[in-house]
């Protein structure tokens, strides 16, 4: 027998050094996550939201301390009971003596390694049993739904909050039983009770027993798996085309797991036995039962069906199912309350009457006076050439969308703050104490109509009604200053004793860059680092000395962080996903993001199962807007509005809709955290004027619609009336066209209201099939309005209007002018509008965007498209005009104006027809005489010369001339407003 090989023992020294590293490893971690949780306290308290703090820790620390004492307990009392019981005496042979040299390491310091192994099974059960605090908390506080499913008949919540609970405490059950298992099989094996190559009797009675009750657990959760299986059903994919029970799972799986139920009971019960019997024979066979009846009845035999009973005849055999998968799939979208409209059926061709059309434009006159020339996903750099006025300043990617009342007058406006922006700070501004305590804040609200550009500029500029700082205009809020916001990324360190210098900067003072005005914050926002004790916490946790050692930390100083808005109310709700496009508004005097947030699941029965950040993905993803998780998701609502008070990072949430549409995934959270979510009887009557249908939500449900629009079971499985989401002809890249915010009259409303809209295409064609929209009138707010066209899709979808206007033979010649080394042609959005019960009107905006870092896009031209006729103007006016016939343009934006050269026998223009400059008249006197003096009548002759010439250009093609001809026109009107002046005057 070969004698033990010695263990390496470790020098005092070495003992030592390896002592303090460890202690000192475990001193720098329990520090640091101590500061982590305790910076995070701080910020709750700051904005009273400790109640979620408390809730979530408490939770993951209940979850992780069952976990933990469950997982480490067992398992450690599985190996010390197989430790207790090791045989005093083993058989000699050669597999002995090569354990021997690991029992007399382990021996000695059985306790230890036992404890050891205990902890460390149990942190790691802990950290992974805490992650799941909602599924318990859901649990814990489960509300009914009040709707029960088609198969077992029970309430949805069942499915929703309970089934995924039981689930996980099982996989806990399964883990503890197989490391127990293992850790008892090796422990057997090391210390003498299982002899694998040991001639004679293999195992101890002992660990006879302790394997047989292991296993006999393991076969016993089985059973209970096998009872949770059936209604695991709820969200088969057996189906091919739709998710839930199908008719196989229903008729060839639902009984046989039943049956599988009883069975591993029977094994189970049968390796019980064997504590006493002390024949494995028994329990085999009945685990050889348990595996072969598994194989045959819950797989062999469903899949036998599924191929020769349901796949000849798919379409009728499930037609039962797929029903029920349609039903539930629209509740779990928000789906079930859309109103379909059969929209323009009398169309049977490729060509739509023009005079219907302006018949119907006379009726409707709150759709095109409305119709969005600026588009927000293309200006941010004419805002910020236009209203940056210090580089520390910025604009989002994208700006944003909201309509608002002045003067009795609805119209919707791009909007955007003035925001600091912490990437756009130069080399000598990046210094601690500038970044992090003078430039601390943005400044301003900016608004333009979104329907309107400067009059009289060269190119389009957006008409910039509220603007500059000190803020000047139409909406002026009373606290502009902006210290929380999507593009601030660092934390600032605010606030100074009474009668100290103000250190922030504030805003240029009279314009000059070499002045400027500073303050000192004052607001309500911000975690105080008045004492050392706080100082010294955030030193450690941003690793930053200046806590400590800068005279701009004092005794009133205040951190904020977490400034963006999406971030706030991610904190505050972890309940929520947050819609990835916040956006400001002026709310009662004050600038407040609003921000979205959904609750979700992903355990509906029978809804489709997506991938969230997919599904609401589009063009403009990551571009401005922030991407969602691709989080796995078969349930959504949008039952949260939060806001974020710009300059203190108040949040307010609001349980949204829930009168009519209670949501019980937010009833049940509500629950959990009492006191959070705010009645939707709190907003006041100025914030609700702001909220917006969500995007993220709306593309989810579009998505949802091109198939779930159906209810013919059979019509659903053949998929022969698919539709399908159109790619953005706007842009290069292959992704969804994004949906448009617009302020458009609907088919069979009275008035104007603010809505999200989409086109939607015929499956796998380019043709349009359907406009879907969603109302953001407080009156109609989520209401899901679907204009279905004719089945034949005589209408053109978006990427075919887009390439008939790239074609046009008035188009293409100046799309090779703009496209130079100076200058880049930009597309806007390409809005649908329907027009009355006659149609879809297109409308695109094109930009002229000038070439290097200084260049910035304004609106030159206006496309429209209406059936086969296309308009290309320099407004939007002229170009209906072009499409429907001369004065098409003020018909459509006054119902009383027929102007007086429209008769009704006049030819209207075709595709290819362009504006003709009119002759512009001689003014007149009060009494209807001229009143012209020679300057004048020398001036109106030369603009209608110069009007002339433009149009002989226009026709012969000639870019030099157009030129030309441009600037005689430019010189002549300005020469006419002189003599108009000067008359004027004179009188």
């Amino acid at each position: 027998m070969r004698p033990p090989v010695p263990v390496p023992t470790l020098s005092r020294r070495a003992k030592l050094v390896l002592g303090a590293i460890a202690v000192l490893l475990v001193l720098f971690t329990v520090i640091g996550s101590l500061t982590n949780v305790y910076v995070d306290y701080l910020w709750f308290a700051e904005t009273d939201y400790t109640e979620v703090f408390w809730t979530e820790l408490q939770s993951r620390a209940l979850l992780f301390a069952v976990a933990a004492v469950a997982t480490g307990g067992l398992t450690g009392l599985a190996i010390y009971l197989a430790y207790r019981f090791r045989p005093t005496f083993r058989p000699m042979s050669l597999e002995q003596q090569n354990l021997e040299r690991y029992r007399q390491s382990l021996e000695p310091r059985a306790g230890l390694v036992l404890t050891a192994v205990a902890v460390v099974l149990g942190l790691f059960a802990g950290f992974a049993a805490q992650g799941s605090w909602e599924t318990w908390l859901t649990f814990r506080n489960s509300t009914d739904f009040g709707e029960t499913d088609p198969q077992f008949g029970l309430d949805l919540s069942f499915f929703v909050f309970e089934y995924p609970f039981y689930r996980l405490v099982l996989g806990f059950g399964f883990a503890i039983v197989i490391l127990a298992l293992i850790g008892s099989l090796l422990t057997h094996y090391v210390f003498g009770g299982l002899r694998l190559q040991t001639p004679g009797q293999k195992l101890t009675s002992a660990a006879r027993v302790q394997i047989s009750v292991l296993v006999g657990f393991f076969v016993a959760l089985k059973a209970v798996a096998y009872w949770l299986d059936r209604y695991g059903l709820v969200y088969s994919d057996r189906g091919d085309v739709f998710t839930g029970a199908s008719y196989t799972d229903v008729n060839a799986l639902l009984v046989p797991k039943t049956i599988l139920v009883f069975v591993a009971a029977v094994c189970a019960i049968a390796f019980f036995a064997n504590i006493f019997v002390r024949n494995f024979l028994l329990p085999a066979a009945a685990l050889v039962l348990l595996l072969v009846s598994s194989l045959v009845i819950g797989v062999a035999y469903p899949a036998i069906v599924q191929q020769f009973v349901v796949k000849s005849s798919a379409n009728e055999r499930e037609a039962p199912y797929i029903e029920r998968a349609i039903e539930l799939t629209r509740q779990a979208y928000g789906l079930d309350q859309v109103e379909y409209v059969n929209y323009a059926q009398e169309t049977t061709g490729d060509e739509v009457d023009p005079e219907v059309a302006l018949a119907e434009l006379r009726n409707d006159t709150e759709t095109i006076p409305n119709a969005r020339l600026l588009d927000p996903n293309v200006l941010t750099d004419t805002f910020t050439a236009r209203q940056q006025i210090r580089n520390v300043y910025g604009f989002p990617d994208k700006l944003d969308i909201d309509r608002y009342t002045l003067d009795g007058e609805t119209g919707d406006y791009v909007v955007a703050v003035r925001e600091l922006n912490s990437a756009g700070l130069s080399e000598n501004q990046s210094t601690w104490i500038n970044r992090h305590t003078v430039y601390t804040h943005g400044n301003g609200f900016v608004a333009a109509p979104a329907n309107e550009v400067v009059a009289g500029t060269e190119g389009g500029e957006p008409n910039f009604t509220t603007r500059d700082l000190p803020v000047r205009g139409e909406i002026v809020p009373d606290e502009s200053r902006i210290y929380y916001g999507e593009l601030i990324e660092d934390y600032s360190v605010v606030g100074a004793p009474e009668g100290a210098e103000p250190r922030e900067f504030d805003l240029p003072e009279g314009g000059s860059d070499d002045r400027q005005i500073n303050n000192t914050y004052d607001g309500e926002g911000g975690v105080s680092v008045g004492s050392f004790f706080r100082q010294l916490t955030f030193a450690i946790y941003y690793r930053e000395r200046n806590f400590l050692l800068s005279s701009a930390v004092n005794e009133e100083s205040k951190v904020l962080y977490v400034r963006d808005p999406r971030e706030r109310v991610e904190k505050v709700a972890p309940f929520l996903e947050v819609d990835g496009d916040p956006y400001p508004a002026v709310v009662d005097g004050r600038v407040v993001w609003i921000v979205d947030g959904y609750t979700t699941s992903d355990s509906y029965p029978y809804a489709e199962q997506m991938e969230l950040g997919e599904a609401a993905a589009d063009a403009l993803t990551g571009t401005g807007t922030t991407a969602l998780p691709n989080d796995t998701f078969n349930y959504i609502r949008n039952s949260v509005k939060a806001t974020v008070d710009a300059y203190d990072g108040t949040i307010t949430m609001y349980a949204w809709d829930q009168e009519e549409n209670p949501d019980p995934v937010l009833q049940t959270y509500m629950k959990a955290f009492p006191g959070v979510v705010q009645p939707q009887s709190e907003a006041s009557e100025e914030l609700v004027s702001h909220v917006r249908y969500p995007e993220d939500l709306f593309k989810v449900q579009r998505d949802i619609l091109t198939r779930y629009h159906v209810d013919e079971p059979i019509t659903f499985y053949e998929g022969s009336d698919r539709w399908q989401i159109p790619e953005d002809p706007t842009q290069d890249t292959q992704q969804n066209q994004p949906p448009y915010y617009i302020l458009a009259q609907r088919p069979g409303d009275d008035e104007a209201s603010f809505q999200l809209t989409s086109a939607l295409n015929a499956f796998e064609r380019d043709n349009l099939s359907a406009f879907v929209s969603a109302s953001s009138a407080p009156d109609t707010y989520g209401e899901l309005q679907v204009l279905q066209l004719p089945g034949n899709t005589p209408f053109r979808g978006p990427g075919q209007v887009q390439n008939s206007f790239t074609t046009n033979n008035q188009v293409r010649p100046d799309l090779t002018l703009f496209e130079s080394d100076n200058s880049n042609a930009v597309f806007g959005n390409l809005l649908t509008l329907p027009i009355g019960d006659a149609g879809l009107l297109y409308v695109e905006p094109l930009y002229v965007e000038g070439a290097g870092d200084s260049g910035f896009p304004l609106l030159q031209r206006v496309l429209v498209n209406f059936g086969d006729r296309i308009g290309y103007a320099n407004t939007l006016a002229e170009a209906l005009d072009q499409v429907f016939g001369p004065g098409a343009g003020v018909v459509a934006s006054d119902a009383d104006a027929v102007p007086d050269d429209v008769t009704e026998d006049e030819d209207v223009p075709g595709e290819e027809t362009p504006a003709d400059p009119s002759p512009v008249p001689l003014p007149e006197d009060d009494e209807g005489g001229e009143a012209a003096t020679p300057d004048t009548e020398q001036a109106v002759d030369d603009i209608n010369a110069a009007l002339n010439r433009l149009r002989e250009a226009q026709q012969g093609g000639s870019f030099a001339e157009q030129g030309q001809a441009l600037e005689d026109l430019d010189v002549a009107v300005r020469a006419y407003q002189a003599a108009q002046a000067a008359g004027s005057g004179g009188g």
